[in-house]
């Protein structure tokens, strides 16, 4: 489920989907649901300088333009990863 707010909300679209796919023929049972996965992004209203913000959080922070043009940082007590890209977009995961 995408676009949802609280656990609940995307519990009832995931038993709508059920329910839609039941209506189609599919065997489907509802059981354990659970949250796997949460998506934010966020926009900067400024550019990052990767290279400088790399530098300045080491060992958090990873940076290899010639791999990915964003900059990694791991929040390790929260389990998150944050892409950083220099136009000031961030996506956590």
């Amino acid at each position: 489920m995408h676009c949802t707010v609280s656990e609940e909300e995307a519990k009832l679209g995931a038993r709508r989907l059920a329910r839609c796919l039941q209506k189609l023929g599919f065997q489907v049972k509802f059981t354990d649901f659970k949250v796997v996965n949460v998506l934010a992004v966020c926009t900067m209203p400024f550019e990052i300088r990767l290279p400088e913000f790399t530098n300045n959080n080491r060992p958090i922070a990873s940076y290899e333009p010639e791999l990915h043009p964003a900059a990694t940082y791991r929040i390790k007590s929260l389990r998150a990863t944050l892409q950083i890209f220099s136009t000031g977009n961030i996506t956590v995961t």
